[in-house]
């Protein structure tokens, strides 16, 4: 992505109008109905075609109950049009989403709790820069969860392991979306590489793969700092989501 077009892309959601949240009068304690009503396909029901979402909300909300009433941060990368992170704010009590995404001009939600970027996650200087502003303007120094939702190109799914994990506070959860889509299509197998199963197999066993992208030294760390690996199937046949648990102690 070049220059002029993120700028491009940050001008329209700079003027662009956007529906500020924090005077929404919709409450709910279900994070599928949070999904469902701001229009995230994470819900069972997509808002916007009527048609089956991915259903990850049942895997969220059971993952992510021990931060409900904590003060937290997340980094959301590919946010799209904010719903997701709309729901996040709705959710938890104490709640600053950070979103990254290559094209915000989609991004229609404003929040005094929500934070947009509009960056190329394949720029690692970037990516740097970017974090290093958010960490000072907000005093913050890594976050509690870390989703990524962006591209689901395989190499995009390991720049976001590679330049993000490292943000992950101890006992955090990284959480990967639609990570089999390299399994099932063409376009998002995009380099050649292992898989991302099988490193995540690789992961919970120890065992060192093969990259030019998550080098040996770092394999070593994500051995001895995952804690957990848990995987699950939403509800249409490209739906898979990861949830990986970092150890408190590493």
């Amino acid at each position: 992505m070049n220059f002029f077009s993120l700028f491009k892309r940050k001008l329209i959601y700079s003027i662009k109008k956007k529906k500020l949240i924090d005077k929404d009068n919709f409450k709910s304690t279900s994070l599928d109905e949070l999904f469902h009503h701001y229009g995230s396909d994470k819900a069972n029901l997509f808002k916007i075609s009527g048609k089956k979402g991915h259903g990850y909300s049942k895997f969220y909300e059971n993952k992510l109950e021990k931060f409900k009433n904590k003060k937290i941060n997340i980094l959301e990368i590919g946010s799209y049009a904010g719903a997701s992170a709309a729901a996040f704010v709705k959710y938890f009590s104490d709640v600053k989403v950070f979103c990254l995404d290559i094209n915000i001009s989609n991004f229609i939600y404003k929040s005094k709790n929500i934070d947009v970027h509009g960056i190329d996650i394949k720029d690692e200087i970037i990516v740097i820069d970017t974090l290093k502003k958010i960490y000072n303007l907000n005093q913050i120094n890594n976050f509690d969860i870390i989703i990524d939702d962006g591209s689901h190109n395989l190499s995009d799914i390991l720049l976001g392991i590679k330049f993000f994990f490292r943000h992950l506070k101890k006992e955090g959860i990284f959480i990967i979306e639609d990570f089999k889509h390299p399994n099932y299509y063409e376009y998002n197998r995009n380099i050649d590489h292992i898989l991302i199963d099988e490193i995540l197999k690789n992961i919970n066993e120890k065992k060192f793969f093969s990259s030019d992208i998550i080098t040996e030294d770092f394999q070593s760390s994500l051995f001895e700092s995952v804690e957990k690996i848990e995987t699950f199937k939403g509800n249409l046949s490209d739906s898979d989501i990861c949830f990986l648990s970092k150890k408190w102690i590493i």
